[in-house]
């Protein structure tokens, strides 16, 4: 019988600790949000106890207020622009490609530009997130502009994504960064930077939860260990 998924805690947790094991002296962390990048939180400061010091960036206000409890001392990109490494978590990792579908927990902006400021990605999963193509059960979050969001969304359906405001308490969900989502159903994704291209060239829409190219290690809790996937360099 399969595992409920509640049940991955302690997948979750192994892949926290082995990712926090790649952190090193003086390094600037970009701090993921969600269940898993919230192990990998414990396992730095676990880390920091023991004498590591690093600085994080964190990529939500929920990762903010874990980090100050948990001792990881913050800083901004007006201070360090660039980040050493990102451990953050994701909805779905493509297999082949390390492609990843994010923004479920609602955080998908400010993770998407922090990744985009990381020398690398380490994202840190249970074994249930791994697809073989991205899509399908899992919806893809898309960022959008409360003003005339009505628009935005018949943008969206007119390119057959099929988009649902995220609600919250029966009102819009807003992001930390002051936006709407719009959850999109969208059949297995056969070509994702296609897709992304399509969606980002819409009015309204600020950005999606499509990672392209950003994810250079994967962490993949397990019930006997972890299993680490790497990106393949490109050819040539």
């Amino acid at each position: 019988m399969s595992k409920q998924p509640g049940k991955y805690l302690a997948e979750k947790h192994l892949a926290g600790i082995r990712a926090a094991q790649e952190l090193a002296e003086g390094m600037v962390v970009g701090l993921g949000s969600g269940s898993t990048a919230l192990q990998a939180l414990d396992a730095i400061a676990a880390r920091m106890a023991k004498g590591l010091r690093i600085v994080g960036i964190p990529t939500s206000q929920a990762t903010a207020d874990r980090a100050t409890a948990l001792g990881i001392p913050l800083t901004d990109f007006s201070r360090h622009p660039r980040i050493d490494v990102t451990i953050d978590g994701a909805d779905q990792v493509a297999r082949g490609t390390l492609d990843l579908v994010k923004g479920l927990g609602g955080a998908l902006l400010r993770e998407k530009i922090v990744a985009s400021a990381s020398a690398r990605m380490i994202v840190v999963v249970d074994e249930t997130k791994l697809v073989d193509r991205l899509g399908g059960a899992t919806p893809l979050p898309v960022e959008i502009v409360p003003f005339g969001w009505e628009t935005t969304m018949a943008r969206l359906s007119a390119l057959g994504v099929a988009p649902r405001l995220r609600l919250a308490a029966g009102t819009p969900f807003i992001s930390d960064g002051g936006h709407y989502i719009a959850d999109c159903a969208v059949p297995e994704i056969p070509d994702p930077a296609a897709l992304e291209k399509r969606l980002t060239g819409t009015l309204g829409v600020i950005a999606t939860g499509l990672f392209i190219g950003l994810a250079t290690k994967i962490v993949v809790g397990q019930e006997a260990g972890t299993k680490v996937i790497e990106s393949r360099p490109p050819a040539g």
